[in-house]
């Protein structure tokens, strides 16, 4: 088959004719296509749900009771001004993970081949690089508050356009969905710290606390979107596009509350040109930087093509795609905790050995997959448990990236810096998903795990590089509990 075959859209308005019903016969109906519900995958499913949620709850209740009795914040102002960020922030987040469960089953349901779904994907990923450079200029061009607004209105058209089975409709939902992440991780942020310093003149240091509760809570609200989401396409009757229906309304909730609740806020525009050439600047100078930012193109272009790949190699044994998700949701929120856990003050380890230990996860993970994918030889249950430990990993990685990137890269330059990682990281997922197109769909499978094994194995070395720069560097330590600025108990 010819890449301008794939090209050529399975369906194109919906229109019956010979080239669909070809491919009606040869990928199956609907039912078929997710597999009749296998004991083996389900039950699975949801023992491995029931178990990491427990997990999760009983360490979460163990940190609890080990902190210590701390000051909470009482300002009835700052308490009130936080609840106004959390009820639009989490209602977006909300919407945006409760499409995450089912987008390649909803692309798989209307007839689309796998080649067809890589280039719907990338359309989405180069979406999200585009606006992404420019996300913070748009901001600030169009004040916080609009850019939230303009949020809900973007990605509820996106969410309309998966009514249509029209491939070039899909197209331009993928692209309005590139904007709307782009929104949602600038726009919000930026909203929230001008909004706590310049009009409320709370302190600097309550910032911290906030958004660390809501990434907590944006873990278990992906948890639950992925319930949901299992319970909505089961349920409604709509069947794959039933979660995207479902999040419409979560986003005009989220646009009526900013519209009511907050002010509107604007700041300076920096010329794009000049914030990239400082970001390259600062990247070039310091090897930590560089080595840093290889790290992060490497190791979250091979979770942009997981999040591809989990779908097409669980779901054809019966897996219950919501649960799978909502497991994943809970091992990367197992893996958040046993951050938090391991650079407490009881074992105090240092974001250095546990982003040394996220990657080596991920690299054993690949391995495992690239023989439980074999052709003939397929392992289901195998695969689900090198996904999870992806995600566990995801959830060491994230916080010590984060903290590492705080230390190494100065304030000014964060946005410039990081426009200049986004590129490769996107560039290599969508390689990777192209790689796709001439191939077996099961071959290419097992082959792109390959290929993967081989770019974490890239980024276990830059991460020795890294670890071989930084380790006399103070800077880079967690500081002691007695060291740390204090932060409100929220």
């Amino acid at each position: 088959m010819t890449l301008k075959q794939l090209e050529r859209p399975a369906r194109v308005g919906g229109m019956p004719g010979t080239e669909d019903e070809t491919l009606r016969a040869k990928r199956g109906s609907p039912a078929r296509m997710g597999g009749r519900r296998g004991p083996t995958m389900l039950v699975t499913a949801y023992l491995a749900f029931v178990g990491l949620l427990a997990s999760c709850l009983g360490l979460e209740l163990s940190r609890c009771r080990a902190k210590p009795p701390g000051r909470a914040c009482s300002n009835p102002s700052f308490l009130r001004f936080q609840l106004d960020f959390y009820q639009v922030y989490f209602l977006a987040l909300a919407a945006d993970w409760l499409q995450a469960p089912y987008l390649y089953k909803l692309y798989q349901h209307y007839y689309f081949l796998e080649g067809q779904i890589a280039i719907l994907y990338v359309c989405g990923l180069a979406s999200t690089v585009l606006f992404g450079l420019v996300a913070s200029s748009l901001v600030d061009w169009l004040g916080r508050k609009n850019s939230c607004v303009l949020f809900s209105l973007t990605y509820s058209l996106c969410c309309l356009t998966k009514l249509s089975q029209d491939y070039f409709v899909l197209l331009v939902g993928r692209a309005l969905g590139g904007l709307s992440t782009a929104l949602l991780f600038s726009a919000f942020e930026a909203w929230y710290i001008h909004e706590h310093v310049e009009r409320h003149d709370f302190p600097a240091e309550w910032i911290p606390a906030t958004f660390a509760r809501a990434a907590f809570w944006n873990h278990v609200l992906a948890v639950v979107a992925g319930v949901t989401a299992e319970a909505v396409a089961s349920w409604i009757g709509l069947g794959p596009v039933a979660p995207f229906v479902a999040a419409i309304p979560l986003l005009a909730l989220a646009g009526a509350l900013a519209l009511r609740n907050w002010g509107e806020n604007y700041d300076r525009q920096r010329a794009f040109s000049r914030t990239c050439a400082g970001g390259l600047r600062c990247l070039l100078s310091d090897r930590r930087v560089l080595l840093l930012g290889t790290i992060q193109a490497l190791f979250e272009s091979v979770i942009f093509i997981f999040v591809f790949l989990w779908t097409p190699v669980l779901d054809p044994h019966g897996a219950p795609l919501g649960i799978v998700f909502s497991s994943f949701m809970a091992a990367s929120l197992l893996g958040s905790s046993l951050y938090r856990i391991a650079t407490s003050k009881r074992y105090h380890l240092q974001p250095m050995h546990l982003l040394s230990l996220a990657v080596l996860i991920v690299v054993f993970s690949l391995f495992m997959l690239t023989f439980s994918t074999s052709p003939g030889q397929e392992s289901p249950v195998e695969s689900f448990i090198a996904f999870l430990l992806i995600e566990l990993a995801c959830g060491l990685y994230f916080p010590s990236m984060s903290f590492l990137r705080r230390k190494v890269i100065p304030e000014t330059e964060q946005a410039g810096v990081l426009n200049w990682f986004r590129v490769p990281l996107h560039l290599l997922a969508c390689l990777g998903l192209l790689v796709l197109h001439d191939s077996d769909r099961k071959t290419g499978t097992r082959n792109m795990f390959s290929i993967c094994s081989a770019v974490m194995v890239m980024a276990l070395l830059a991460v020795v590089g890294l670890f071989t720069v930084v380790r006399h560097d103070a800077e880079l330590r967690v500081p002691s509990p007695t060291e740390e600025p204090y932060a409100p108990e929220l």
